[in-house]
């Protein structure tokens, strides 16, 4: 059995980037750039004014000054400023020749259509955005391994960046198994489990931008099974919820290692998600597969992709931030386990002036999914804990929102 650390490192070992491909800016969010991007020119191309106010010479001040002319962003100003004379100036607006600074209106006392009254002296530069100050043509503005965030695309879109290249996504299939399953699409049938590991695996992987390839359901029937593989390792990572077990029926494990998949691992000291499987399938054209069985009880499944598939799935998207950000919490209530694995309990957020509290959604049984759709996050206890105080200090895995990080930020 592989601790959490050891199996995460098997994982991201294996999760290679899948080389690049060129998009456009439109369909750029959350892609990571495969190419590092530079400025095209200097921005602001010359020296403009922070504030609406007026441009003057810095040795003018304080003293009357007379107005010569009004600049507005887009301007080309016409008169340059020679000693007691100032320009009226709009944000953003090109300074003229002479000037070094700018007033705000609020500081300025106008006397008449053409006169002002300055008061106070400042330093040259005041008010005063400077030719580059925001980028430098040739300069790297965005490196490669970034992800495109919204503020990023503002960037490609400054430098006229329509085309470029980012890292490729995998292409993801998903499988589940098992006899008992029933699909979205069947009659309720009392006696069947509704098929609900496909669907959620679906939702967390569309959460990371990939639409998947649905498999559908393999019955426990090993020439079944097989086809349903088969295909699945057409993909760049192949999900399989169930059937990873030792059960007498649970042929998973032998029929991929027919197929020649190399598994890594088969068992992962946590709670939920302990009969997790990962392996590698080789090929000599280059192609390879990453292949994660994944347990048939949905909250493991879902646990197990968050721990461990996610931050593979980033990582083969280029992305330096695999893994899921954390923030410090105090328990609500106090709690009691095990100890002996790691466990992730799925709790829910409130905030006061202390900080977050973590409230556990209720049973934690790896098969009441309702403990993870009403949860904000996992909070991790490490393996070694018998259980916590109420006010006690952990450390929670956020599961919404679009921040990570580049590192686990919890210890088992």
């Amino acid at each position: 059995m592989k601790k959490i650390s050891e199996a995460l490192s098997i994982v991201l070992e294996s999760s290679k980037s899948l080389g690049s491909e060129t998009v456009d800016i439109d369909a750029a969010l959350g892609r990571v750039l495969a190419e590092d991007i530079h400025a095209n020119r200097d921005l602001p191309p010359f020296d403009v004014s922070a504030m609406d106010g007026f441009a003057v010479r810095s040795a003018d001040l304080p003293g009357t000054l007379a107005i010569v002319e009004d600049i507005k962003a887009g301007d080309i100003p016409k008169i340059a400023l020679e000693a007691g004379l100032c320009s009226r100036i709009m944000t953003g607006a090109a300074l003229p020749k002479g000037a070094d600074a700018v007033i705000r209106v609020e500081d300025a006392r106008q006397l008449s259509a053409d006169s002002v009254q300055i008061d106070i002296s400042v330093k040259p530069r005041h008010d005063v955005r400077m030719r580059g100050e925001s980028m430098k043509s040739g300069d790297t503005v965005l490196n490669k391994g970034t992800e495109l965030t919204p503020g990023a695309i503002g960037i490609l879109a400054t430098v006229k960046a329509k085309n470029f290249r980012v890292f490729r996504r995998p292409n993801v299939a998903i499988l589940s198994t098992g006899n008992e399953l029933e699909s979205i699409d069947d009659p309720v049938d009392p006696s069947k489990i509704p098929d609900s590991n496909s669907h959620a695996l679906m939702a967390q992987v569309q959460a990371l931008g990939i639409k998947p390839r649905m498999l559908g359901i393999a019955l426990d029937d090993p020439e079944e099974l097989e086809r349903h593989l088969r295909k699945g390792l057409e993909s760049d990572l192949l999900l399989v919820s169930g059937g990873t077990s030792v059960g007498l029926h649970d042929y998973v494990r032998p029929t991929i290692e027919k197929l020649g998949i190399d598994m890594k691992f088969w068992r992962v000291s946590m709670k939920p998600g302990h009969p997790l499987a990962f392996g590698v399938l080789e090929r000599p054209e280059g192609f390879r597969a990453l292949v994660f069985g994944l347990p048939g009880n949905p909250v493991s499944s879902m646990v197990c992709f968050e721990e461990f598939v996610a931050p593979a799935m980033r990582r083969m998207m280029g992305n330096n931030r695999p893994y899921r950000r954390t923030v410090t919490a105090r328990l609500k209530h106090p709690i009691a386990m095990k100890p002996g694995r790691t466990e992730f309990v799925r709790v829910q957020l409130a905030s006061d002036e202390e900080g977050y509290h973590a409230i556990p959604t209720g049973t934690q049984s790896s098969g009441v999914l309702l403990s993870m759709a009403r949860a904000d996050g996992l909070m991790v206890l490490p393996a070694e804990c018998t259980g916590l105080p109420a006010g006690a200090k952990v450390t929670v895995q956020l599961l919404d929102g679009t921040e990570f990080q580049n590192k686990p930020g919890f210890q088992e």
